[in-house]
Protein backbone atom coordinates (compact mmCIF):
# COMPACT_ATOMS: atom_id res chain seq x y z
CA UNK A 1 0.00 0.00 0.00
CA UNK A 2 3.13 2.37 0.98
CA UNK A 3 4.56 1.59 -1.93
CA UNK A 4 1.21 2.52 -4.42
CA UNK A 5 0.79 5.71 -2.20
CA UNK A 6 4.41 6.89 -2.88
CA UNK A 7 4.30 5.51 -6.74
CA UNK A 8 1.42 7.66 -7.04
CA UNK A 9 2.76 10.95 -5.08
CA UNK A 10 6.30 10.44 -6.89
CA UNK A 11 4.58 10.44 -10.40
CA UNK A 12 2.45 13.33 -9.48
CA UNK A 13 5.72 15.53 -7.97
CA UNK A 14 7.01 14.71 -11.24
CA UNK A 15 4.15 15.79 -13.49
CA UNK A 16 4.50 18.86 -11.73
CA UNK A 17 8.05 19.41 -11.90
CA UNK A 18 7.65 18.65 -16.11
CA UNK A 19 4.70 21.15 -16.43
CA UNK A 20 7.12 23.75 -14.77
CA UNK A 21 9.63 23.44 -16.97
CA UNK A 22 7.67 23.26 -20.62
CA UNK A 23 5.23 25.86 -18.80
CA UNK A 24 4.60 28.01 -21.78
CA UNK A 25 3.81 24.79 -23.78
CA UNK A 26 1.38 23.39 -21.41
CA UNK A 27 -0.08 27.45 -20.91
CA UNK A 28 -0.91 27.37 -24.55
CA UNK A 29 -2.30 24.02 -24.69
CA UNK A 30 -4.37 24.54 -21.26
CA UNK A 31 -6.17 27.62 -22.80
CA UNK A 32 -8.63 25.52 -24.83
CA UNK A 33 -9.29 23.27 -21.81
CA UNK A 34 -9.97 26.02 -19.37
CA UNK A 35 -12.10 27.24 -21.57
CA UNK A 36 -13.69 24.18 -22.36
CA UNK A 37 -14.13 23.84 -18.36
CA UNK A 38 -15.66 27.34 -18.27
CA UNK A 39 -18.53 26.62 -20.98
CA UNK A 40 -19.59 23.36 -18.98
CA UNK A 41 -19.14 24.88 -15.43
CA UNK A 42 -21.17 27.86 -16.76
CA UNK A 43 -24.00 25.85 -18.83
CA UNK A 44 -24.60 23.76 -15.62
CA UNK A 45 -24.61 26.72 -13.84
CA UNK A 46 -26.88 28.64 -15.96
CA UNK A 47 -29.07 25.47 -16.40
CA UNK A 48 -30.09 25.41 -12.75
CA UNK A 49 -31.74 28.81 -12.47
CA UNK A 50 -33.14 28.15 -15.97
CA UNK A 51 -34.77 25.01 -14.12
CA UNK A 52 -35.99 26.77 -11.58
CA UNK A 53 -37.67 29.59 -13.60
CA UNK A 54 -39.04 26.75 -15.43
CA UNK A 55 -40.18 25.17 -12.57
CA UNK A 56 -41.67 28.17 -10.61
CA UNK A 57 -43.29 28.99 -13.64
CA UNK A 58 -44.70 25.36 -13.61
CA UNK A 59 -46.10 26.09 -10.27
CA UNK A 60 -48.00 29.29 -10.52
CA UNK A 61 -50.23 27.44 -13.20
CA UNK A 62 -50.73 24.36 -11.56
CA UNK A 63 -49.48 24.07 -8.03
CA UNK A 64 -46.70 22.68 -6.43
CA UNK A 65 -45.49 19.58 -6.76
CA UNK A 66 -47.69 17.56 -5.15
CA UNK A 67 -50.94 19.33 -5.28
CA UNK A 68 -54.09 17.19 -4.27
CA UNK A 69 -57.00 18.73 -5.90
CA UNK A 70 -60.19 17.47 -3.65
CA UNK A 71 -64.38 17.57 -5.36
CA UNK A 72 -67.14 16.08 -4.37
CA UNK A 73 -70.68 15.75 -5.22
CA UNK A 74 -73.88 13.20 -4.50
CA UNK A 75 -73.76 10.00 -6.85
CA UNK A 76 -77.67 10.24 -7.48
CA UNK A 77 -78.50 13.58 -7.34
CA UNK A 78 -75.46 15.39 -8.50
CA UNK A 79 -75.71 18.09 -5.46
CA UNK A 80 -72.52 18.86 -4.19
CA UNK A 81 -72.35 18.35 0.13
CA UNK A 82 -73.70 21.25 2.39
CA UNK A 83 -70.49 23.81 3.12
CA UNK A 84 -70.57 22.98 6.73
CA UNK A 85 -70.20 19.15 6.06
CA UNK A 86 -67.87 19.45 3.23
CA UNK A 87 -65.45 22.00 5.01
CA UNK A 88 -65.17 19.25 8.02
CA UNK A 89 -64.46 16.51 6.29
CA UNK A 90 -61.42 18.11 4.82
CA UNK A 91 -60.31 19.33 8.22
CA UNK A 92 -60.50 16.23 9.60
CA UNK A 93 -58.08 14.77 6.79
CA UNK A 94 -55.83 17.97 7.33
CA UNK A 95 -55.35 16.64 11.43
CA UNK A 96 -55.47 12.97 10.12
CA UNK A 97 -52.80 13.07 7.96
CA UNK A 98 -50.48 16.34 9.35
CA UNK A 99 -50.79 18.29 6.08
CA UNK A 100 -49.63 21.94 6.79
CA UNK A 101 -50.80 23.18 3.25
CA UNK A 102 -54.33 23.30 2.02
CA UNK A 103 -56.72 25.63 0.89
CA UNK A 104 -60.18 26.30 -0.80
CA UNK A 105 -60.76 28.23 -3.92
CA UNK A 106 -63.68 29.71 -5.76
CA UNK A 107 -64.53 32.10 -8.66
CA UNK A 108 -67.50 34.08 -8.59
CA UNK A 109 -68.92 37.19 -10.24
CA UNK A 110 -68.92 40.25 -8.69
CA UNK A 111 -69.40 44.16 -9.02
CA UNK A 112 -67.46 47.01 -7.80
CA UNK A 113 -67.59 51.21 -7.87
CA UNK A 114 -65.28 52.84 -9.26
CA UNK A 115 -64.96 56.63 -10.54
CA UNK A 116 -65.88 55.69 -14.23
CA UNK A 117 -69.11 54.10 -12.87
CA UNK A 118 -69.72 49.88 -11.99
CA UNK A 119 -67.36 47.41 -13.23
CA UNK A 120 -68.25 43.60 -13.00
CA UNK A 121 -65.04 42.03 -11.26
CA UNK A 122 -64.10 38.08 -11.41
CA UNK A 123 -63.82 37.29 -7.59
CA UNK A 124 -61.69 34.30 -6.44
CA UNK A 125 -62.17 33.12 -2.84
CA UNK A 126 -58.76 31.10 -1.40
CA UNK A 127 -57.26 30.60 2.15
CA UNK A 128 -53.92 32.37 2.58
CA UNK A 129 -52.11 29.08 1.64
CA UNK A 130 -52.89 29.51 -1.93
CA UNK A 131 -50.44 32.20 -2.34
CA UNK A 132 -47.35 29.88 -0.86
CA UNK A 133 -49.41 26.65 -3.02
CA UNK A 134 -49.28 28.40 -6.28
CA UNK A 135 -45.88 30.43 -5.70
CA UNK A 136 -47.84 33.84 -6.08
CA UNK A 137 -45.81 37.00 -7.08
CA UNK A 138 -47.12 40.03 -5.64
CA UNK A 139 -45.65 43.24 -7.78
CA UNK A 140 -46.81 45.69 -4.94
CA UNK A 141 -47.53 45.60 -1.25
CA UNK A 142 -48.24 41.98 -0.27
CA UNK A 143 -50.34 38.50 0.26
CA UNK A 144 -52.48 37.82 2.68
CA UNK A 145 -51.43 37.03 6.19
CA UNK A 146 -53.25 34.97 8.95
CA UNK A 147 -53.96 38.70 10.60
CA UNK A 148 -55.86 39.04 7.91
CA UNK A 149 -58.87 36.56 8.51
CA UNK A 150 -60.02 39.37 11.58
CA UNK A 151 -60.30 42.33 9.40
CA UNK A 152 -63.68 43.85 10.04
CA UNK A 153 -62.61 45.58 6.49
CA UNK A 154 -62.05 42.65 3.89
CA UNK A 155 -58.53 42.52 2.13
CA UNK A 156 -57.91 41.57 -0.39
CA UNK A 157 -55.72 41.57 -3.62
CA UNK A 158 -56.13 43.07 -6.96
CA UNK A 159 -54.83 42.46 -10.48
CA UNK A 160 -53.46 45.70 -12.53
CA UNK A 161 -56.42 46.35 -14.56
CA UNK A 162 -58.53 46.88 -10.79
CA UNK A 163 -55.08 48.70 -9.56
CA UNK A 164 -55.26 50.95 -12.72
CA UNK A 165 -59.43 51.71 -12.58
CA UNK A 166 -58.51 53.32 -8.83
CA UNK A 167 -56.25 55.27 -10.08
CA UNK A 168 -53.12 53.80 -9.25
CA UNK A 169 -52.80 54.81 -5.98
CA UNK A 170 -49.84 53.90 -3.64
CA UNK A 171 -50.98 50.85 -1.29
CA UNK A 172 -49.40 52.83 1.29
CA UNK A 173 -52.30 54.98 1.71
CA UNK A 174 -54.57 51.87 2.27
CA UNK A 175 -56.31 52.26 -0.88
CA UNK A 176 -60.10 51.02 -0.71
CA UNK A 177 -62.74 49.42 -3.44
CA UNK A 178 -66.42 49.53 -2.90
CA UNK A 179 -67.76 45.93 -3.39
CA UNK A 180 -71.30 45.55 -4.44
CA UNK A 181 -72.49 42.40 -2.46
CA UNK A 182 -74.87 42.08 -0.05
CA UNK A 183 -75.48 45.77 0.36
CA UNK A 184 -72.02 48.32 -0.38
CA UNK A 185 -69.14 46.56 1.14
CA UNK A 186 -65.32 48.64 1.81
CA UNK A 187 -62.53 46.26 0.95
CA UNK A 188 -58.81 47.71 1.38
CA UNK A 189 -56.00 46.72 -0.59
CA UNK A 190 -53.59 44.94 0.22
CA UNK A 191 -51.77 43.80 -2.62
CA UNK A 192 -51.14 44.11 -6.51
CA UNK A 193 -50.85 41.02 -9.28
CA UNK A 194 -48.55 41.85 -11.68
CA UNK A 195 -49.80 42.34 -15.17
CA UNK A 196 -51.39 39.88 -17.44
CA UNK A 197 -51.88 40.64 -21.26
CA UNK A 198 -55.94 40.68 -21.57
CA UNK A 199 -57.32 40.57 -18.26
CA UNK A 200 -60.25 41.26 -17.25
CA UNK A 201 -60.55 43.30 -13.96
CA UNK A 202 -60.18 41.11 -11.07
CA UNK A 203 -60.02 40.31 -7.16
CA UNK A 204 -58.88 37.57 -4.69
CA UNK A 205 -60.24 37.83 -1.11
CA UNK A 206 -59.99 35.31 1.58
CA UNK A 207 -62.47 32.61 1.56
CA UNK A 208 -64.25 33.58 5.15
CA UNK A 209 -64.15 37.77 4.02
CA UNK A 210 -66.23 36.39 0.75
CA UNK A 211 -68.02 33.87 2.90
CA UNK A 212 -69.42 36.54 5.56
CA UNK A 213 -70.41 39.65 3.07
CA UNK A 214 -72.19 36.55 0.00
CA UNK A 215 -75.58 36.18 0.69
CA UNK A 216 -76.68 32.46 1.56
CA UNK A 217 -78.90 32.21 -2.13
CA UNK A 218 -75.95 33.28 -4.15
CA UNK A 219 -73.18 30.83 -1.89
CA UNK A 220 -75.61 27.91 -2.71
CA UNK A 221 -74.24 25.40 -4.99
CA UNK A 222 -71.07 27.16 -5.54
CA UNK A 223 -68.13 24.78 -3.56
CA UNK A 224 -64.94 25.71 -3.81
CA UNK A 225 -62.03 23.42 -4.86
CA UNK A 226 -60.33 22.31 -2.07
CA UNK A 227 -55.99 21.74 -2.61
CA UNK A 228 -53.44 19.94 -0.25
CA UNK A 229 -50.18 20.57 -0.36
CA UNK A 230 -47.79 17.08 -0.43
CA UNK A 231 -44.79 15.64 -0.16
CA UNK A 232 -44.50 13.76 -3.68
CA UNK A 233 -43.48 10.90 -2.44
CA UNK A 234 -46.51 9.88 -0.70
CA UNK A 235 -48.69 11.72 -3.05
CA UNK A 236 -50.07 8.14 -5.07
CA UNK A 237 -50.34 6.42 -1.33
CA UNK A 238 -52.29 9.24 0.23
CA UNK A 239 -54.73 9.76 -2.69
CA UNK A 240 -56.45 6.91 -1.92
CA UNK A 241 -56.53 7.92 1.86
CA UNK A 242 -57.92 11.47 1.65
CA UNK A 243 -60.38 9.38 -1.17
CA UNK A 244 -61.92 7.46 1.21
CA UNK A 245 -61.51 9.43 4.39
CA UNK A 246 -63.53 12.08 2.71
CA UNK A 247 -66.48 9.70 2.00
CA UNK A 248 -66.28 8.27 5.04
CA UNK A 249 -66.89 11.81 6.67
CA UNK A 250 -69.71 12.81 4.30
CA UNK A 251 -71.66 9.82 4.48
CA UNK A 252 -73.22 7.35 2.12
CA UNK A 253 -74.45 8.22 -1.17
CA UNK A 254 -71.08 11.00 -1.71
CA UNK A 255 -68.10 10.02 -3.70
CA UNK A 256 -65.11 12.62 -3.36
CA UNK A 257 -62.94 12.87 -6.37
CA UNK A 258 -59.01 13.51 -5.43
CA UNK A 259 -56.87 14.16 -8.06
CA UNK A 260 -53.37 15.30 -8.51
CA UNK A 261 -53.20 18.77 -10.69
CA UNK A 262 -49.66 20.03 -10.21
CA UNK A 263 -47.37 20.25 -13.55
CA UNK A 264 -44.99 17.02 -12.17
CA UNK A 265 -48.05 14.95 -12.92
CA UNK A 266 -48.78 15.74 -16.61
CA UNK A 267 -45.21 15.43 -17.18
CA UNK A 268 -43.89 12.50 -15.66
CA UNK A 269 -41.37 11.91 -13.00
CA UNK A 270 -39.12 14.45 -14.72
CA UNK A 271 -40.58 17.46 -16.27
CA UNK A 272 -36.81 19.51 -16.67
CA UNK A 273 -35.27 15.97 -18.80
CA UNK A 274 -35.39 17.76 -22.18
CA UNK A 275 -33.56 20.63 -20.94
CA UNK A 276 -31.03 18.30 -19.19
CA UNK A 277 -30.52 16.57 -21.70
CA UNK A 278 -29.73 19.48 -24.63
CA UNK A 279 -27.55 20.92 -21.15
CA UNK A 280 -25.30 17.81 -21.71
CA UNK A 281 -25.47 17.83 -25.07
CA UNK A 282 -23.92 21.51 -25.67
CA UNK A 283 -21.45 20.44 -22.34
CA UNK A 284 -20.14 17.05 -24.00
CA UNK A 285 -19.53 18.95 -27.44
CA UNK A 286 -17.56 21.51 -25.77
CA UNK A 287 -15.42 18.78 -23.66
CA UNK A 288 -15.19 16.66 -26.94
CA UNK A 289 -13.36 20.00 -28.53
CA UNK A 290 -11.18 20.36 -25.85
CA UNK A 291 -10.14 16.55 -25.71
CA UNK A 292 -9.22 17.11 -29.32
CA UNK A 293 -7.01 19.56 -29.34
CA UNK A 294 -5.71 18.40 -26.28
CA UNK A 295 -4.58 14.99 -27.61
CA UNK A 296 -2.68 16.72 -30.82
CA UNK A 297 -0.72 18.90 -28.22
CA UNK A 298 0.16 15.81 -25.69
CA UNK A 299 1.11 13.42 -28.95
CA UNK A 300 3.41 16.11 -30.52
CA UNK A 301 4.85 16.91 -26.64
CA UNK A 302 5.80 13.07 -26.29
CA UNK A 303 7.37 12.56 -29.90
CA UNK A 304 9.84 15.45 -28.81
CA UNK A 305 11.03 13.50 -25.37
CA UNK A 306 11.16 10.15 -26.82
CA UNK A 307 15.15 10.46 -26.34
CA UNK A 308 14.47 11.46 -22.37
CA UNK A 309 11.74 8.20 -22.22
CA UNK A 310 14.40 6.40 -23.33
CA UNK A 311 17.32 6.98 -21.02
CA UNK A 312 14.64 7.01 -18.67
CA UNK A 313 13.72 3.26 -19.70
CA UNK A 314 17.59 2.34 -19.90
CA UNK A 315 18.16 3.21 -15.76
CA UNK A 316 15.28 0.67 -14.77
CA UNK A 317 12.02 2.90 -15.10
CA UNK A 318 9.13 -0.21 -15.82
CA UNK A 319 6.91 0.86 -18.55
CA UNK A 320 4.11 0.94 -15.74
CA UNK A 321 5.99 3.77 -14.22
CA UNK A 322 6.64 5.87 -17.63
CA UNK A 323 3.02 5.14 -18.77
CA UNK A 324 1.38 6.63 -15.38
CA UNK A 325 4.15 9.63 -15.25
CA UNK A 326 3.56 10.68 -19.10
CA UNK A 327 -0.51 10.32 -18.08
CA UNK A 328 -0.63 12.31 -14.64
CA UNK A 329 1.40 15.11 -16.40
CA UNK A 330 -1.81 15.58 -18.14
CA UNK A 331 -4.24 14.93 -15.79
CA UNK A 332 -2.51 17.57 -13.36
CA UNK A 333 -2.22 19.53 -15.99
CA UNK A 334 -5.85 19.46 -17.07
CA UNK A 335 -6.83 19.47 -13.46
CA UNK A 336 -4.96 22.82 -13.21
CA UNK A 337 -6.90 24.33 -15.58
CA UNK A 338 -10.09 23.12 -14.71
CA UNK A 339 -9.54 24.62 -11.24
CA UNK A 340 -8.99 27.58 -13.46
CA UNK A 341 -12.16 27.20 -15.41
CA UNK A 342 -14.65 26.65 -12.15
CA UNK A 343 -13.44 29.73 -11.16
CA UNK A 344 -14.06 31.92 -13.84
CA UNK A 345 -17.29 30.15 -14.38
CA UNK A 346 -18.36 31.05 -10.64
CA UNK A 347 -17.87 34.63 -11.62
CA UNK A 348 -19.68 34.60 -14.08
CA UNK A 349 -22.70 32.51 -13.21
CA UNK A 350 -22.93 34.65 -9.85
CA UNK A 351 -22.26 37.73 -11.55
CA UNK A 352 -25.69 40.15 -10.39
CA UNK A 353 -26.52 40.88 -14.07
CA UNK A 354 -26.16 37.07 -15.61
CA UNK A 355 -28.36 36.07 -13.43
CA UNK A 356 -31.21 39.21 -13.40
CA UNK A 357 -30.66 38.08 -17.21
CA UNK A 358 -31.23 34.18 -16.78
CA UNK A 359 -33.07 34.27 -13.56
CA UNK A 360 -35.68 36.98 -14.69
CA UNK A 361 -38.72 36.68 -12.08
CA UNK A 362 -37.39 33.69 -10.11
CA UNK A 363 -38.33 33.91 -6.67
CA UNK A 364 -35.63 31.49 -5.04
CA UNK A 365 -32.36 32.10 -7.01
CA UNK A 366 -30.44 29.31 -6.32
CA UNK A 367 -27.26 29.13 -4.83
CA UNK A 368 -23.96 28.32 -7.56
CA UNK A 369 -24.69 24.47 -7.61
CA UNK A 370 -21.80 22.76 -5.85
CA UNK A 371 -22.26 19.74 -8.57
CA UNK A 372 -21.40 21.96 -10.99
CA UNK A 373 -18.06 22.72 -9.96
CA UNK A 374 -17.66 19.00 -9.41
CA UNK A 375 -19.11 17.97 -12.82
CA UNK A 376 -15.86 20.70 -14.00
CA UNK A 377 -13.02 19.39 -12.12
CA UNK A 378 -14.34 15.67 -13.27
CA UNK A 379 -14.59 16.79 -17.05
CA UNK A 380 -11.27 18.23 -16.26
CA UNK A 381 -9.05 15.36 -14.76
CA UNK A 382 -11.02 12.83 -17.29
CA UNK A 383 -10.23 14.62 -20.79
CA UNK A 384 -6.87 14.67 -18.94
CA UNK A 385 -6.54 10.58 -18.13
CA UNK A 386 -8.34 10.78 -21.60
CA UNK A 387 -5.79 12.51 -23.29
CA UNK A 388 -3.06 11.33 -22.16
CA UNK A 389 -3.56 7.70 -22.54
CA UNK A 390 -2.91 7.50 -26.35
CA UNK A 391 0.62 9.49 -25.92
CA UNK A 392 1.13 7.56 -22.67
CA UNK A 393 0.71 4.33 -25.00
CA UNK A 394 3.07 5.76 -27.37
CA UNK A 395 5.78 6.55 -24.92
CA UNK A 396 5.43 2.82 -23.56
CA UNK A 397 6.27 1.49 -26.75
CA UNK A 398 9.18 3.32 -27.38
CA UNK A 399 11.67 0.52 -27.38
CA UNK A 400 14.68 1.98 -25.36
CA UNK A 401 17.84 1.55 -28.57
CA UNK A 402 16.06 3.23 -30.98
CA UNK A 403 15.19 5.94 -28.06
CA UNK A 404 18.86 6.86 -27.17
CA UNK A 405 19.60 6.58 -31.18
CA UNK A 406 16.77 9.19 -31.70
Amino acid sequence: MNRWASSIVGSVVEAWAELRIHKTRVLLSLIGVAVAVTAITVVVGVGAIAQQAITESNERNGGRSALLSINAYNEQTGETPQPDALQGAFETVLERYSIDYATRSLYAGGKAQFASGVVDLQVQAVDVDFGTIHRLAIDQGEWFTDADEHRLAPAVVINTTTWKLLGSPDLSTHPVIELLADGSVTAVVVGVLPPKPYEMASITMLYSAWERITPDDARAGNAPNYELWVPPAIADELTPLVRRDMQGELGEGFTAQVNRGDYAASQGDDPLLPLKLLVGGVAGLVLFLGALGLVNISLVTVRQRIREIGIRRSFGATAGRVFFAVMMESVVATLAAGVVGVTLAILIVQNPSVREMVGQGVQDLPAFPIEAALIGLAASAGVGALAGLLPALVAVRVKVIDAIRY
